[in-house]
């Protein structure tokens, strides 16, 4: 067993000795009494140092040690009502693992650009660290929901011999002989995946090659896209709400110290109720033109638009019915009117933008074959999605949801880059 426990569990233990392993994030001083600010990538918490409770050499500790340096130390759990997680430790005992060097990022504002060159240590910040967190509680949720569901994760590639979503946003790269792509989608693979499993999902990272500085894009991204066999367009999206609303939940009730750490204004978060609004694409429209956005049938939003429409709602607002020609090719017209498609885009308040973007497949093969030669895709690429629709095809629907920027809307985060450990944008590649 380990001689020493973590810092989220400090309140198990009150009023006995406990050792902590860590680092110092921050040390403050005060005559008899000085006060370092101890942390272990659990929590973070305040350790009092008294003059009379240590010995000399411990106490003068406080003139040599130094933001991040590693210590292990030891002492009485105390109540304290006026530090955020309500404990204090009182110090008996320090053991100096590492005197750090002079820490590059001070407890003060720096720029932002400057912080992510120094990312690596960044993410040791407060920030960052609650981000992270609820990163991995997202990450483990949507795992859970759709293993509740009977849903069964199925890899996709990294390398594809095709696009997914439009050839102009791929990244190319030499594959021995041939030429192949850095996946934008795992979606066209999780499609034949169904007609095997019935509900399958994927979960990995995708690459979007989009010559776009906004704060709401990256280079690489990841996205949990599920695909159902039997679905139509209205199942789709109820299947994609339910599944937001559980996100929102797990996050107030897992992730509530952590927001309140990023300062999230957790209202926000409550008041998002179920059923979300559903509207057209027609009906987004007229809501642009009242509030005089010249935009006419069949152009596509941006983010200002999307903004402009989530405005009008307090939950993520469903966007459906869009003209077929700013849509894929493999979604499915809507029978009534062939110049839609049954497609849905679902935009996040507080101008996050889309989360989600999905729609009921297309599943008759030669209304594909049509398009793939209209869209001048190269057919024999495509031969092993057509067989899909040659044994067995059935109506069925799919979405994909962007991790970070759901992760975006819940943490109340400027820029989607501080979602993503390690963020790709079109001018950065490292760290």
């Amino acid at each position: 067993m380990a001689d020493y426990i973590l810092a989220k569990y400090i309140s198990k233990h009150l009023n006995k000795e406990v050792t902590l392993k860590g680092w110092i994030y921050n040390i403050r001083k005060s005559g008899k009494i000085w006060f370092l600010i101890f942390r272990d990538g659990t929590e973070f918490i305040q350790c009092v140092v008294l003059k009379n409770e240590v010995t000399e050499k411990i106490f003068d500790l406080k003139s040599t040690l130094t933001q991040e340096s590693s210590i292990s130390v030891t002492g009485i759990v105390q109540e304290a009502p006026r530090q955020d997680i309500g404990y204090e430790l009182l110090v008996k005992d320090i053991e100096v693992i590492h005197i750090a060097e002079e820490y590059p990022i001070a407890l003060k504002d720096h720029g932002v650009d400057f912080l992510m060159d120094k990312r690596h240590l960044w993410l040791r910040s407060k920030a960052p660290f609650a981000i992270m967190k609820i990163r991995a509680e997202i990450e483990q949720a949507s795992r859970d929901f759709f293993n509740e569901r009977d849903f069964t994760l199925v890899d996709s590639p990294m390398f594809t011999p095709n696009a997914a979503e439009g050839s102009t946003t791929l990244f190319e790269t030499k594959y021995f002989d041939r030429k192949a792509y850095l996946t934008q989608s795992g979606q066209l693979y999780s499609e034949a995946a169904v007609m095997a499993l019935n509900r399958t999902y994927c979960f990995g990272p995708c690459f979007r090659a989009e010559k776009s500085k906004t704060r709401r894009h990256l280079t690489e991204f990841w996205m949990i896209e599920p695909e159902m066999a039997f679905f139509d367009i209205h199942d789709d999206m109820d299947l994609a709400e339910e599944f937001v609303n559980y996100l929102i939940q797990h996050a107030l009730k897992n992730c509530r110290r952590e927001l309140e750490i990023l300062g999230r204004d957790i209202s926000k978060l409550e008041g998002v109720k179920t059923p979300f609004p559903r509207i057209t694409y027609d009906e987004a429209l007229e809501i642009l033109r009242e509030k005089d956005y010249k935009i006419e049938w069949g152009e596509d939003f941006g983010a200002p638009q999307e903004t402009a429409i989530a405005e009008e709602f307090d939950s993520p607002v469903m966007i459906w019915r869009w003209p077929a020609t700013l849509k894929a090719f493999y979604m499915k017209r809507d029978p009534e009117d062939e110049r839609y498609v049954l497609g849905v885009d679902m935009i996040a308040p507080e101008g996050h933008g889309e989360i989600i973007g999905g729609s009921q497949r297309e599943e008759d093969i030669n209304v594909l074959l049509k398009r793939i030669e209209k869209e001048k895709l190269p057919k024999e690429d495509f031969e092993w999605f057509l067989d899909i629709r040659r044994y067995g095809s059935v109506p069925h629907s799919g979405f994909g949801l962007g991790l970070e920027r759901t992760i975006g809307w819940i943490c109340g985060t400027h820029h989607i880059r501080e979602c993503i450990p390690w963020p790709r944008t079109m001018v950065r590649l490292k760290p």
